[in-house]
């Protein structure tokens, strides 16, 4: 069993759990978790049978992590495993048409775009068909790696393999985001940014605009799958799951610790208590919450939906809501044709834009190909 993985609770880097009951708690849903890994989990080639353990350390190690901005383009992808595997050997590589730090913002298109990518991804592997569309729309782009952790700092197993960031604290990775959106503003003379947001970035995204500084400074929030009400212990596992059974190792054997942020996004954690204490919205922003019906790991898909509080506006939608060929799940949705017209849309609600409808399949993705 490997030991070190600190589940700190709270919004400082460093901070362990102190409280016995709070320390329960986490552990209880760590290995609740754990246990649902091991019910999908298919044997290996020579019989193993891996299985999830889970160790918090007893308390002791500390949970942390860096961020670093993408660099160095790399090729526009229009299928998800592709970008995926590229992700794995190029992990700090920019999704085309992103950081290209000298663009700036035109009045048409006044805020630049912050892309963030959700838990076990990165930039990249997110973003390598939609980034370009954006840039080719007119507008300037900026992506990052978030949550950059390893083992012994509370990223879990995962974060062994090239380019699995979102793994750290959440509320670290918040400020990670506010330290990145000065970046941009200053990079672009901006007053605010628009955020597209898919998975654990729309949730990053959303404790950004609540607790460190995102509000007045962010104009529209687009997400795609984003666990903004948690997500069911079943979803969380799947993602270990269908990465492991397709033959990627990301588990190992006997030995696969979970990781922070992935305990965080359970739905009932303490993260999502304080999150949404006071409503899912902050004043002065225009919401897009996009869900699919296939989405296997940001479950029920409904739970990514938000409600509008005061000076607010939100708008809800179901991928599928008149395009029922599209099957795309929670990764392949970032590599939908319908996504990206949805996002182009709310940008800029002004211009007309047509939404596309294409089939585009589950777990493959292809951009409707």
């Amino acid at each position: 069993m490997i030991a070190g993985l600190a589940l700190a609770q709270g919004s400082g880097a460093g901070m362990t759990i102190a409280d016995p009951a709070a320390e329960a708690s986490v552990e209880s849903t760590a290995q609740a978790l754990a246990d649902a890994i091991d019910a999908g989990l298919l044997p290996a080639a020579d019989g193993r049978q891996p299985k999830a353990i889970v160790d918090t350390g007893s308390g002791s190690g500390w949970a942390k992590s860096t961020s670093s901005a993408a660099v160095g383009e790399g090729p526009e992808m229009t299928a998800a495993l592709a970008a995926f595997a590229y992700g794995l050997t190029n992990p700090d590589a920019a999704p085309a048409g992103a950081n290209r730090w000298d663009c700036k913002p035109n009045a048409e298109h006044p805020n630049p775009v912050v892309l963030l990518h959700g838990t076990w991804l990165n930039a990249y592997d997110t973003f390598a068909y939609m980034s370009p569309r954006l840039a080719r729309a007119g507008y300037c782009v900026f992506a990052f790696n978030f949550g950059r952790s390893g083992l012994m700092e509370g990223g879990g197993l995962g974060a062994v393999l090239p380019g699995r960031f979102g793994v750290g604290p959440m509320e670290e990775s918040s400020r990670q985001l506010s330290e990145f959106v000065e970046q941009v503003r200053s990079a672009t003379g901006a007053d605010k940014v628009d955020i597209i947001g898919h998975s654990q970035g729309g949730t990053v995204a959303n404790r950004y605009l609540k607790f460190d500084g995102g509000e007045g400074k962010v104009g529209k929030l687009i997400s795609f799958g984003a666990t903004h009400h948690g997500t069911s212990l079943m979803g969380i596992a799947t993602l270990g799951r269908a990465i492991n059974n397709l033959g990627v190792n990301i588990l190992g054997f006997y030995e696969p610790i979970v990781g922070l942020s992935n305990i965080q996004q359970a739905v009932g954690s303490s993260f999502y208590a304080t999150l949404n204490a006071a409503g899912d919205t902050v004043p002065g922003v225009a919401y897009t919450s996009v869900g699919s019906r296939y989405d296997e790991i940001s479950n029920p898909y409904d739970w990514t939906f938000l409600k509008a509080g005061p000076d607010a506006t939100v708008d809800n939608i179901t991928l599928q809501a008149g395009c029922e060929q599209d099957f795309s799940d929670h990764m392949t949705m970032m590599y939908s044709p319908r996504s990206t017209s949805i996002a182009l849309r709310a940008l800029d609600p002004a211009t007309p834009t047509e939404l596309a409808c294409a089939f585009n399949p589950w777990l493959i993705g292809g951009a409707g190909l």
